[in-house]
């Protein structure tokens, strides 16, 4: 793992505001401890998203999500404020920038990625998922960027 990673991770768990308050009323070993355990969660969620075929940061108006199968990490801030999504980007997870799609109710209307990389045998209804590429495809048609994306290179 780069340093440059571990000091992102430290420096986002130190700004926590509970950990700055244990630290203010001089439970500065608590501090420590809940930082460390904040800092090896985060690694633990930057290492899951590699291997994983479905792995997906997706940025919208409602927030940040990164999204590891049966696991989402949250925020309601843009990516630039979400120091973990940020990261899992920087190194290779795809991103899904959903901020300049505009037909909300066409995007609401979307099936959602399978959480394991398996396909759907039921591409019908309302509880259906697709797999990451055929997702990007639906949301890039609606007007998403996307960055780090998956899907083979495709020549004209």
């Amino acid at each position: 793992m780069q340093t440059g990673v571990l000091r992102v991770l430290r420096a986002t768990a130190a700004s926590w505001w509970r950990h700055k308050e244990l630290r203010r009323t001089g439970q500065t070993g608590q501090a420590l401890q809940l930082e460390r355990e904040t800092v090896l969660r985060d690694l633990g969620y930057l290492k899951q998203a590699a291997p994983l075929p479905n792995a997906h940061v997706i940025c919208g108006e409602g927030g940040t999500f990164l999204h590891l199968g049966w696991t989402t990490v949250s925020t309601f801030a843009p990516i630039e404020r979400f120091p973990l999504a940020t990261l899992a980007v920087a190194r290779g997870t795809p991103f899904i920038d959903i901020r300049p799609v505009t037909d909300v109710i066409a995007f609401a209307r979307l099936p959602r990625v399978a959480r394991d990389g398996s396909v759907d045998p039921d591409p019908c209804g309302s509880g259906r998922s697709v797999s990451l590429t055929a997702y990007i495809d639906m949301v890039e048609a609606l007007g998403a960027r996307i960055a780090n994306d998956p899907r083979p290179l495709q020549t004209i």
